[in-house]
């Protein structure tokens, strides 16, 4: 894992010295801003062999995972999907779904407590297929363990879906396209 801070120098002296002594790397934290972040990721990814995995630690915001794939992150991790789930929200993909609600709402409004769609129209989960917003709301609020896990699962495969899409769109050269679809 390189580390360093918010210290360009260190930043790169750890990079490199990664770089020279594994396989793979690991971005860790110690950023305060998005912008911070992204200046910590090129940092690295400036100074490692381009062809090694790269993993960033605790990423889990759909603008982040499309900022750092475009710098050359290749994998992440994140607490996000269960953490939201647990607390009631959920993700939404386009066009209720938006950088201005970080693409997610919560289950415990009122307007979901007769609501028969699931919870994202565009999503093939489990949790989409098999039940409403109505009964996760309903659950949700008696607080039944299993809303936190429907809520859960959906999370997690939103984030994996959403992966796949860009997975899809890098290898057909449409990477732009889809991230201007959902940051724009």
């Amino acid at each position: 894992v390189t580390h360093g801070g918010e210290f360009e120098d260190l930043r790169i002296k750890s990079a490199k010295f990664n770089d020279k002594y594994f396989d793979a790397i690991a971005l860790g934290g110690a950023h305060k801003t998005k912008e911070s972040m992204y200046k910590i990721i090129d940092w690295t990814t400036d100074n490692i062999d381009p062809n090694k995995p790269t993993h960033m630690l605790g990423i889990g915001e759909v603008d982040d995972i499309f900022e750092i794939i475009e710098r050359g992150i290749d994998t992440f991790d994140c607490v996000i999907p269960t953490r939201l789930g647990r607390t009631g929200f959920f993700f939404i993909s386009p066009p209720l779904g938006n950088f201005k609600n970080r693409f997610r709402t919560d289950i415990d409004k009122p307007v979901f407590r007769s609501d028969p769609k699931p919870l994202d129209e565009n999503c093939s989960c489990y949790t989409c297929k098999n039940f409403t917003r109505a009964y996760i709301h309903h659950l949700f609020r008696s607080r039944e363990l299993l809303s936190y896990n429907l809520l859960s699962l959906h999370n997690a495969h939103f984030l994996i879906n959403l992966t796949n899409k860009i997975r899809e769109a890098i290898i057909n050269g449409k990477f732009s396209n889809l991230k201007n679809s959902w940051l724009s």
